[in-house]
Formats: structure tokens, sequence, C-alpha cells
């Protein structure tokens, strides 16, 4: 009862299935779920952008601006391709249904098990990353980042448990206060800039740019391309927009595309000018917003709103990841529990699975967010290409009105993302990349593994081609075996079970001391004289295994079919005093389990005031 309460508490009440259609959303609560992970990447795409070019020289910076445009130009070809996706597939087009339905089952699972990685990096590196905008306002929290980013991950784990329209509520103010404030803090420096209130670093457009590697370009590009991951996520969800589902999810995309590409280009544009630099235990978005805002209110207005997207974009994961779950788990590739809706119309054990995952993640690379966002990429740009490929063909076969310029986004998008999939892998490989490019093919295997599972369990279940026959349902010889370990009311309560089932019951001890058993056998011939207890020794004082030896001898004697095993157990009062009784009806019903023709039946006896 205690823990229903707490159930409840924390959750909220069950949800019926006909309250399913209550749970749709209007554009501006799925811009706050859905476009979270987008924008906050703006917190740190420009610090990733310059971390490898200010490593070659501090000169080198002065490329963030070109990058940061070829980031921009490659967003409006995906924003462009994946409202083609929205149109094509208005029950969600994520890459793994696109890629299943048009490349084909290994594609399909290539792009699942990418997209399952991508949702367990956003959590990860998204709360790694709200962590570090905290620290840099209160360093004294820095050597706690790993428990306070578990913690985070916790509470969103709650809020995501009590279902989608109540997380989508509380999320929308952090995400809208994160948007005015960096929009505040965009026009007070352009402001500060244009009217000459501080002296401009560098030049906004260089005459001549400095000489460095292409392969150190390469790199700073596609560390940079991670402003673009999250942006599939609302053609992953198109159900879950209030109707007419396809035009509101076409709009929203468009508004998180238009809100994060000004975002990016701006925070760049402005860490160039004011001359920023990555610094160590700082981040650039604070040291931006400290130079613009001096100490005042208003800078802490900045960490605090960019910690709270960065902590929220995780919720974009937990919208897109147990749904993703719960289309391979119907596919027979994953476990079907996954399949399942908990309480709150929600798919629970996908969002407890992710968080387990996102935690692990932090403990092991540290809640640093730079050794995170090398594994981050290869996911989201593997998922990018398979469903633009997908879309193509899928544009081919159906030749829908206006299939040859949705055809052209689609392409433009595969060929796009495939390049700069290329540039990530190799600039990444040694730096973290490569446990992607393991990960993903293990992860595929595993899928088809579980899949052949499903299918030679069902293919041995089946009665599909056998007629039905009365013999399937003529009753069987069984015999009822009761292990005891004395003569009490439990004991009672099961040999009158055993009666009322079968006429050939018999009951086993086994032997520790000869002098228990004495005194055993004369209770026994007072409480149960026709039942015939079967004495068996065991000199190393073992249980299971003697049993298990006397559970063939008789099954082997008597020619049964079945044996049925009937196990008394009482059950105290309070469910904490359990423990302190002994655990041998577990390890039996454990054992037994792995025995054909063998039934377990636990007869449980209730004390009522123990």
């Amino acid at each position: 009862m205690n823990l229903l309460y707490l159930k409840r508490l924390f959750l909220g009440r069950p949800l019926s299935n006909d309250e399913a259609p209550h749970e749709h959303i209007p554009k501006w609560k799925a811009l706050a779920v859905l476009s979270s992970d987008a924008l906050s990447s703006v917190a740190y795409a420009t610090e990733e952008v310059l971390i490898p070019l200010v490593l070659f020289a501090s000169a080198a910076i002065v490329w963030s601006l070109p990058i940061a445009f070829a980031v921009a130009a490659l967003l409006i070809i995906l924003t462009l391709s994946y409202r083609q996706t929205i149109q094509a597939y208005p029950n969600g087009g994520g890459a793994y249904i696109v890629a299943k339905d048009n490349l084909g089952e290994h594609a399909g699972l290539v792009a699942g098990a990418a997209l399952l990685i991508d949702y367990v990096l956003t959590v990860a590196v998204s709360v790694a990353a709200g962590v570090e905008n905290i620290t840099s306002a209160f360093p004294v929290l820095y050597s706690h980042r790993v428990l306070l980013g578990s913690s985070m991950i916790i509470i969103i784990m709650l809020i995501n448990l009590r279902g989608v329209r109540e997380s989508a509520t509380i999320f929308a103010f952090p995400t809208y206060f994160f948007v005015f404030s960096f929009i505040v803090l965009i026009l007070s420096g352009m402001w500060q800039l244009f009217t000459g209130t501080i002296t401009s670093a560098a030049p906004i457009v260089h005459e001549v740019y400095p000489s460095i590697p292409i392969f150190l370009l390469l790199r700073a590009f596609s560390s940079g391309c991670v402003a673009l991951t999250g942006i599939e996520a609302i053609s992953n969800a198109v159900p879950i927009f209030q109707p007419p589902h396809q035009r509101n999810a076409k709009i929203t995309m468009a508004w998180m595309a238009v809100i994060l590409g000004i975002f990016f280009l701006c925070i760049t544009l402005l860490s160039h000018v004011y001359g920023i630099t990555p610094k160590e235990g700082e981040t650039v978005i604070s040291l931006l917003a400290r130079m613009v805002f001096g100490n005042s209110f208003l800078y802490y207005a900045i960490p605090i709103s960019t910690a709270l997207i960065l902590l929220l974009a995780a919720n974009t994961s937990y919208a897109g990841f147990p749904s993703l779950n719960s289309l391979i788990a119907a596919d027979r590739f994953l476990p079907r529990q996954l399949r399942s809706r908990g309480d709150r119309l929600v798919f629970s054990n996908g969002i407890i699975g992710l968080s387990i995952s996102a935690i692990v993640l932090l403990i092991l690379f540290k809640g640093k967010t730079h050794r995170l966002i090398p594994l981050y990429s290869v996911g989201v740009f593997v998922s990018f290409t398979l469903s633009q490929a997908g879309m193509v063909l899928y544009h081919f076969k159906h030749k829908k009105p206006g299939w040859m310029t949705s055809s052209f986004f689609n392409a433009l998008g595969a060929v796009t993302t495939c390049v700069v999939l290329g540039v990530v892998v190799s600039t990444k490989f040694i730096h973290g990349a490569w446990l992607v490019a393991f990960l993903i093919p293990s992860m595929v295997l595993v899928f088809t593994r579980i899949h052949r599972h499903y299918l030679l369990v069902g293919k041995e279940l089946t009665l599909i081609g056998q007629l039905p026959s009365p013999e399937e349902l003529k009753p069987v010889k069984h015999t009822v075996i009761i292990p005891v370990s004395g003569i009490h009311r439990g004991i009672l309560e099961a040999l009158r079970y055993a009666l009322t089932i079968s006429t050939d019951v018999k009951a086993c001890y086994i032997e520790f001391d000869p002098e228990t058993t004495e005194r055993l056998k004369v209770q026994w011939q007072d409480w149960a004289p026709h039942i015939p207890l079967e004495v068996i020794k065991s000199p190393y004082r073992a249980v299971v295994r003697p049993l298990l030896r006397y559970i063939d001898r008789v099954e082997h004697a008597t020619g049964s079919e079945m044996v049925t095993v009937i196990i008394p157990e009482f059950v105290t009062k309070k469910w904490y005093h359990n423990f302190l009784h002994n655990q041998t009806a577990l390890f039996i019903r454990t054992a037994l389990l792995f025995k054909p023709r063998k039934v377990v039946t636990t007869v449980h006896y209730h004390l009522r005031k123990t």
C-alpha cells in the first residue's frame, strides 16, 4: 500500500485508454518538448567549433563564421528534407520506419540502432552541458557534476513518467525562458557592437583568412554539426500534435529551424567579434554573457536558462527513445515488454532504460561534455543519411503530386549528410567515434538474434496447419509432490489443496538432523497419516539438488505425464519481515522452471498478526 501511495504521489493516477486523445499537444508546447534538444545545442555548438581551431592557433578562429554558415546551410537542407518526411509519414517518420520500409530490414535496424545510441547520448550530453553551465556560474559545484547530472536525469525521468501532456506543460516555461534570454543576449551584444560601446576584437569579414590544414577545417565543421542534433525529433513524433497533425508539425519544424539558425549564427558572430576563446571551467556562453552584461542579474539569467534548456533537452529523447523502442519491439527485434504503455499512457520501461543508460555514460565519461561530443554525431548522421535516402526511394515508388521536387530535396539531404558522416567518422574516429561505429553493428546483431528467438518460439507454439483433436484436451495423469520443512498450519493448507487436485499425493522431507526427522515422523502420523512422507537424506545439507533427484525418481516410477510440485509458503503481515525467513522456495521454483513437464504451485498461508 505504501509503495502504491508513493507511485501515485510521484506519477499521478492511472490514465485509461479513452484518455489517450487528450494527450495531444498544441504547437507551442510541441516546440518546447521536441525542439529543446536542437535549440539547446546552441549552448555548446559554437564552443565545439572553436576548440579545434584555437588548439591549432588563435588566429585560426576567424574561420568560425564561415564554418557556422556552412552548418546553417546544412540546417536549411535538412529542414526542407524532413518536411517531406512529415508529409509522407503522418504516423511518425523516424529513420527506422523510413529506412525499413524503403531500404529494407537491415537498413532499418542500422538506423534504429543509430537513433537509440543518439537518444542516449542526447540525454548524457545535454545534462552534462547543463551542469557545466551551472558550475560556470557556481564553481564550488564543479567537483559534484556527476552527482548533479545523475540527479537531474532522475528528476526528468519522473516528470516523463507522469505523461506527455504534463511533461510538455512543465517544460514549456524553461524553453521559452531560454529563448527570451538569448534574444536579450544577442540584441544587447549587437547593440553594444554597433553603437561602439565595446571595441570589436576582430572584423566580421576578413579580407584574408589564415591558411590552416583542410583536415582541421573539416574537424571544426564536424564538431559544429552538433547544432543539428535533434532536428529530426518533430518528424518522429507527428502523432502527438493536435489535428491537423502534419500541418502543425511542419509549422513547428519551421519555427525551430529559424530560431536555431539565427541563434547559432549570432552567438558565433558575437563570440568572434568579442574575441572569446574557450576556457577551462567556464563555457563560451558564460564568457560572452559576462562580457555583455558584466556581473549583473542578467548575466546569471543566461547560464541558468542555458542550464535549464540543456537539462530539458534530454526530454526530446524521452519523447523519441521509448517510442522507437516500442516500434522495434513491435517488429520483434527487442523484448516485447518495451511495447507496453504504463499507467500514464507512456512507455515506462523505455523511459527507465534510457535514464539508466544515460547515467552510466555520465559516470564513465565523468560528466564532461567534450569527451561525449565525439560519440554524438556519428549516430545522428547515420540516421539522417538512411532516412533521406529512404525518402528518395519512397518518392520514386509512389510518385505523388510534386514528387520530383520532394525527391530533389531528400536526395540533396542524403548526399549532404552522407558527406558529413564521412567527415565526422574520419575526423573523430580516434577520439571516440570508433565506439559508436562498433556499437551500431553489435546492436544490429542483438536485434537479429532476438528476432530469431521470437520466430522460433512462434514456430513451436503455433497451431496453424494443425486440425483440432479431442486428444489435445485429454486429462493428464499427474502426481503431486509437496516438499515440507516440518508440520504447521501452512503445510496443512498445502496438503488440503493437494488432495483436491490429485489422488496421488506425496510429501518429502530433506533430512539434516535424524532427531528432528524422528520428531517430524511422529507429528506426521498425528496430522496426515494417509499421505506418504518420504525422507531424503542430505549429508551435504543441500536442498534443491536432492529434491530434484527425488522428483525425477517419482516421475519415472509412476509414469506420470505431469508432476505438480506444491510449495507451502507463509506470508508475514509486514512485507519487510519476509526477509527474515528462509527463501528456499525461491530457489526451488527457479530450478524447476527449466524442467519439462513440471508444474509449480505456491500455496500461501497469510499470518494475521505477525
